[in-house]
């Protein structure tokens, strides 16, 4: 997939901080400590406990094993938590999801309930991506029954608190239509205040759908699907083991479309290096003009574990300094033709953060990277330490 999701621990930091608009009192203790005053140290398969930390509507969840103590619920006023979820066999009372770590979600999913129903990417090959390379990440579905208890036991506890879910981890449409089509059926009976569910989806698994596949999937609540497309540049493609191409994309983009499924694409910026950097961008802004995707995201490529598993296929690749990727970003800005498309720059891996709608402000943000281009001092970028990568 994506490096939309590559920074874990700055998503970390930022789910933190939004699960609280205005930091709360918490009402229940910390989680308790183990042997010699130690956290619990399982960082492979852990149920999520209380971060000590409130809870606001929306209501949203803790991350997996973060440990919380008093100093971090600084507060003025106290939110009653909702009722804790009554005793459910075989999950964790307190909050009844498994997650298998890391775990990954887009940065627009920071108040959304995680619900993982795979473990890891079905394709897992593209080199430019580290999210599922650890051994516990490797691919298979979860268990149905398990994944249909939880969301009974989110029920019982939560109710209508839930408004948004995100199906976890790197490719919800690897399941069947029936068994999807069963988890959407459980959140809308038991989690009825629902009224957004995404996932990341794979081209390919995207594809062998029909489109009354994933209408129907859309009618049962499926309404935002995340799709890491990268490039729409073949050669790119190629180098980077995507398992796709220009078309392939396109023909998954236009399905979601054609069943009513609203679009989110992501794009690499600098993924090509120097010596196909133009033909990615022109490429890339091709498919979003083909497709007209209702959102639209760029990434800067990035590798936190190293270059060497990347530069295995694609020994020529370079990194490009700022002023090439905001060239690349010129031309990718320029080529493109979209009419009601939110776009965003705005993951922790870019240095200049862009927002509008394509493309009514298309020249906006075009002077906005030409400025960075021409003096970078004038130009809001963000300091490296920001980038949490």
């Amino acid at each position: 997939m994506s490096s939309w999701k590559r920074s874990t621990p700055s998503s970390r930091r930022w789910s933190a901080t939004n699960w609280l608009r205005r930091p709360q009192p918490c009402p229940l203790p910390a989680p308790k400590r183990g042997p010699a005053g130690a956290w619990p140290t399982d960082t492979t398969v852990s149920p999520a406990p209380c971060t000590g930390l409130a809870r606001r509507a929306p209501l949203v969840f803790p991350l997996p094993g973060r440990p919380a103590g008093p100093a971090q619920c600084p507060s003025r006023r106290a939110v009653p938590l909702p009722t804790r979820p009554r005793r459910c066999p075989d999950v964790n009372p307190d909050f009844p999801i498994r997650y298998i770590e890391p775990v990954f979600r887009p940065p627009s999913e920071a108040d959304s309930l995680i619900l993982p129903i795979t473990n890891g990417c079905s394709w897992n090959k593209c080199t430019y991506c580290e999210m599922y390379t650890a051994p516990q990440k490797k691919f298979a579905l979860r268990d149905e029954d398990e994944t249909l208890e939880s969301i009974r036991c989110l029920g019982e506890g939560y109710g209508r608190g839930v408004q948004r879910v995100f199906l976890g981890d790197g490719d919800a449409m690897a399941l069947s239509t029936r068994r999807l089509m069963a988890v959407l059926e459980a959140i809308r009976t038991h989690l009825p205040g629902v009224r957004r569910i995404s996932s990341y989806c794979l081209p390919r698994n995207v594809r062998s759908k029909s489109v009354a596949d994933l209408t129907a999937l859309r009618e049962a609540g499926l309404s935002l699907a995340y799709v890491g497309a990268e490039s729409g540049d073949d050669e790119v493609l190629r180098k980077v083991n995507k398992g796709e191409t220009f078309e392939s994309t396109r023909d998954a983009l236009d399905k979601l479309g054609a069943a009513g499924i609203t679009r989110s694409v992501m794009l690499l910026n600098g993924l090509g290096g120097p010596t196909l950097s133009s033909a990615h961008a022109e490429n890339s802004a091709r498919l979003a003009n083909a497709t007209q995707p209702e959102f639209l995201a760029t990434l800067v490529v990035s590798f936190p574990q190293g270059e060497a598993r990347f530069r295995a296929n694609f020994p020529e690749w370079e990194p490009l300094d700022l002023p090439a990727l905001f060239r690349e970003m010129e031309t990718f800005l320029q080529a493109l033709e979209l009419k009601r498309t939110v776009f965003r720059s705005d993951h922790a891996s870019n240095w200049l953060v862009l927002k509008g709608t394509l493309g009514a402000d298309k020249e906006r943000l075009l002077a906005q990277v030409r400025t960075a281009i021409a003096a970078p001092q004038n130009a809001p970028l963000r300091p490296a330490w920001m980038r949490g990568l």
